[in-house]
């Protein structure tokens, strides 16, 4: 720290890039990514359009495509397991109005009859075969989400049989 800056002077230092930026330096230094041609055509060394998606598994006509790399879709194996949870509860609100309005005959009570449900957790689904495996976990928002999730997987082990 007790060397002089050389660009004292006002040399020919420039703070930041250059403006306007050079188009090769977008990117950095990679080529831009191909358009998919349109028409129900994938993407160049895909088999035409995906079937579903399952999170960040999606089906194609004879592949499976993951983060993991891509497996065939003939003989692969799904599983599917629910970690989600169900919680119902008596609000507090309803505590407080079934303990203020108690005082006309007992009315107030019908508040504690209210419920509140919370669905929390994941829905996991594994993916496996041509010696790879993947897992993927998809947020339940509630009760029905592990219902759509085993259609989807249904859906695709139709395909894989």
């Amino acid at each position: 720290m007790n060397q002089p800056n050389p660009y004292q002077d006002g040399g020919d230092y420039q703070w930041g890039p250059a403006y306007p930026p050079d188009p090769a330096e977008y990117g950095h230094g990679f080529a831009p990514a191909p358009l998919a041609p349109l028409g129900g055509q994938g993407a160049p060394g895909l088999p035409g359009a995906p079937l579903l998606m399952i999170g960040d598994i999606t089906v194609f006509q004879d592949s499976v495509v993951t983060p993991n790399g891509t497996l065939p879709l003939k003989g692969a194996v799904w599983n599917v397991t629910d970690l989600s949870r169900t919680e119902e509860k008596t609000p507090t609100h309803a505590i407080v109005l079934a303990v203020v309005f108690s005082v006309f005959c007992l009315l107030g009570l019908l508040f504690l009859l209210m419920k509140e449900r919370r669905t929390t957790g994941f829905v996991q689904v594994g993916v496996a075969g041509g010696g790879r495996h993947h897992t993927t976990m998809i947020p339940a928002t509630g009760p029905e989400t592990l219902y759509w999730v085993m259609g989807q997987v249904g859906h695709a082990r139709l395909l894989s049989a």
